[in-house]
């Protein structure tokens, strides 16, 4: 039976996981600072940035929903796992050997394992697919890589593969490697009948589908032979570690062009993804057999995180009916992005692996540079629904484009498209300015009415807390139009975020210093016992957030990744001492009016050997106060 984790060990982990390398997973980080970055949080929605990290302390904030936390909250709230699997999912990828409390154990391979079991599946048979490639009975496989215009050197760096004909080719291999037949069925990657368990792509050229953190979770294959009565292409089905509307194809060849150059090409097939790739735009992805809806649209929104530079996102689809059909619900679900929206159409209708294979990759990338808006596209195509030439027509007309001008979000596009489209009406700009404001009222209306309740339930729920559980103790939010409190909260941000950079002496005032505001002077009471306990800088804010009462533990993130106004290394080490040394004045000058106080009211003539005394020591503390003034 499993026993509990050893707290040693979970620090171990803590300590050796990079907080940056396992965000960037799943969100776009920028710098921010010395040791600091910032992108759009992954766990609401947002526009602006205000998900920030500190790999040196190891630990996020978000300063829009208040999440914070460290590298295992970050992974339980995006991965949905528990803490015991948490730490040991890190402890394997960082190399931790874990030990058990009261001579338990970790559990076994194939339970605590099953998620990182089905990856390492797949790994396996992404190798067998690309390994076949290259035999004998592959050639159909190739020569339809050739007639695409793929070499060679493009299926290996998409890694694509083959599945050989056959029931049990993959079945067999994998049994080979110690996987169960159990185990095997959570896969996707194999059937089952009434003699059990059988390969599901045989026969067929395979591409590799990649999460965010560049693991193969499942397939997409091309259907090869004319006696294959399958589909002509099939993919995975979801599994526990391959959901279609979390996943885009191309994403790691894709993801960091898409955040560098703030675009994102959506095409509709594999081998569209490798032409564009190969003609030089690397911002392509496909989704997987399934429509760009929310989940998609998550992806797309974090890697396009607002940096105040335009962001564009470019649908690719097909001429005909389909393709127009798919272009009107991706503009559906448009006003989601915080970018302006495209479509790009191909010469004839072509797709861009057409267009590359007959026109070359200039061509492809030509495509993409002559894009039109996509709300331009949807105005004319429900324009041709109606009959113009008629007041009816016209009036039908206006009505149901009046709502699409009304969702764009830039005032300035809303009003030219307003203008624009009463050219296309032949309808006087008033009349159409006036309906695309009416269409603008009711929608917001029916949002208000929508998501009012909800909002407040889960304001309620937040605000209840945990049922059944006693109240925690409340704290004000220090003001800090006090300068003292100010003053306080810039300290705590130092500590907080550079504990390193203390001296002995310095903590030692530290530990002696009185905070004014009840919030501060409680994180202050946990930094002195979380002092005692942490062996890391990034386990430091961790085990101070343990320390602290609930309600003040979101307060410890947001003080360990507010941004410090200092852009280098040496500005840093020069803001941290000023801070320090500001907090030790104030102390200063709380003991030094203790001191004045106690003179006045002495009796100068009955007490001349302490009033000296304490003279004297008021004088040792103003030298001090002005030797802090003049250090650098």
């Amino acid at each position: 039976m499993a026993g509990l984790i050893r707290r040693e060990d979970i620090d171990a982990v803590r300590e050796r996981a990079d907080l940056r390398e396992i965000v960037e997973q799943y969100v776009t980080l920028k710098k921010a600072g010395v040791d600091s970055y910032k992108g759009l949080c992954p766990f609401h929605d947002e526009r602006t940035p205000s998900f920030h990290i500190r790999p040196q302390v190891g630990t996020y904030h978000c300063f829009g929903c208040e999440e914070s936390g460290d590298v295992f909250a970050f992974i339980q709230g995006m991965e949905h796992t528990s803490f015991a699997e948490t730490v040991e999912r890190l402890a394997n990828r960082y190399g931790v050997e874990l030990r058990y409390e009261d001579g338990g154990s970790g559990p076994d391979k194939q339970e605590a394992g099953r998620r990182q079991r089905l990856l390492d599946a797949h790994k396996i048979a992404e190798e067998f697919f690309a390994h076949h490639l290259n035999s004998p009975e592959a050639q159909i496989a190739r020569d339809e890589l050739t007639s695409r215009g793929f070499t060679r050197e493009h299926a290996l760096r998409f890694g694509v593969g083959y599945a050989p004909r056959g029931w049990n080719n993959l079945l067999g291999h994998l049994r080979g490697k110690g996987f169960s037949d159990e185990e095997l069925k959570h896969t996707g990657l194999f059937s089952e009948g009434g003699r059990g368990l059988y390969d599901r792509f045989r026969g067929r050229l395979l591409w590799p589908i990649k999460d965010m953190a560049t693991n193969t979770v499942g397939f997409g294959g091309r259907r090869l032979y004319d006696d294959d009565q399958g589909p002509k292409y099939l993919n995975s089905p979801e599994t526990p570690i391959y959901k279609k509307s979390q996943v885009l194809y191309g994403m790691e060849h894709a993801k960091r062009s898409i955040a560098k150059k703030r675009q994102l090409v959506v095409v509709e097939g594999y081998t569209d993804v490798m032409a564009c790739h190969i003609a030089g735009v690397d911002t392509a992805v496909a989704t997987c057999g399934t429509a760009f809806g929310d989940g998609h649209i998550k992806i797309a929104r974090r890697l396009l995180s607002d940096d105040g530079s335009p962001a564009e996102v470019i649908f690719t689809f097909d001429g005909d009916e389909a393709g127009q059909q798919a272009a009107i619900r991706a503009f559906n679900e448009a006003s989601q992005f915080n970018a302006q929206t495209y479509i790009a159409v191909g010469p004839d209708g072509m797709d861009p692996c057409d267009v590359r294979q007959h026109r070359g990759d200039d061509a492809v990338a030509q495509v993409i540079e002559s894009k039109a808006p996509l709300v331009e596209f949807v105005l004319r195509r429900r324009l041709a629904d109606w009959d113009l030439a008629t007041i009816e027509g016209r009036v039908g007309a206006l009505r149901v484009t009046a709502a699409v001008v009304a969702g764009i979000r830039d005032a300035a596009l809303r009003s030219a498209y307003t203008r624009e489209l009463a050219g296309w009406l032949g309808t006087d700009v008033g009349e159409v300015d006036s309906a695309v404001r009416s269409a603008a009222k009711a929608g917001q209306a029916k949002a208000n009415a929508a998501s009012g309740p909800d909002a407040a339930a889960r304001g309620q729920q937040r605000s209840e807390g945990a049922s059944g559980q006693p109240p925690q103790p409340r704290y004000q939010r220090p003001d800090t139009r006090d300068p003292a409190v100010l003053m306080e909260r810039q300290a705590l941000e130092v500590i907080l975020q550079h504990p390193a950079r203390l001296t002995a002496e310095q903590w030692e005032e530290v530990f002696s210093v009185r905070f004014t505001a009840a919030a501060h002077q409680a994180l202050h009471d946990g930094i002195r016992i979380a002092a005692a306990k942490a062996t890391d800088p990034r386990s430091w804010v961790a085990t101070v957030r343990q320390e602290v009462p609930e309600p003040l533990r979101g307060l410890v993130g947001e003080l360990a990744v507010t941004e410090l106004p200092a852009s280098t290394e040496e500005n840093m080490e020069r803001y941290c001492r000023e801070i320090l040394n500001r907090l030790v004045e104030l102390k200063i000058q709380h003991e030094k009016a203790n001191l004045l106080g106690q003179l006045q009211r002495m009796d100068h003539s009955q007490q001349s050997q302490e009033y000296r005394r304490l003279n004297e020591e008021l004088m040792l503390l103003e030298r001090r106060r002005r030797a802090l003034r003049t250090v650098d």
